[in-house]
């Protein structure tokens, strides 16, 4: 057993997820790379918005992957960080907004 969940040689091993349910793996990684070729967007500009996702869904493996391929399709750091502040910034809001439920249930309670 590693020290750590996280190991980073295992991102290579991503394509044998399919290993013990072929049928929807493919379907998975099909629609995967159909989704991330330009179309309306450009697959650059997925590339940086697959960044931003990957630090909201706090995903090590995708954080890495994205690192590379937005710096690889030209992104520079200013920009990813900046992609990454914009992440943070609506994480943040929706754990904020939520306190509207909290005031509304207190609200309730304290009548």
């Amino acid at each position: 057993m590693s020290e750590n969940y996280y190991n980073s040689k295992d991102l290579a091993k991503f394509g044998n997820v399919s290993d013990f349910q072929k049928e929807l793996g493919e379907k998975f990684f099909s629609y995967y790379s159909e989704v991330f070729k330009d179309s309306e967007l450009t697959a650059k500009e997925k590339s940086l918005i697959a960044l931003a996702v990957a630090h909201v869904v706090q995903c090590p493996y995708c954080i890495d992957a994205y690192s590379s391929d937005a710096f690889e399709k030209g992104w520079s750091e200013s920009q990813m960080m900046e992609a990454v502040h914009v992440a943070c910034a609506i994480r943040g809001g929706a754990s904020l907004v939520h306190g509207v439920q909290m005031m509304n249930h207190v609200k309730q309670i304290a009548m």
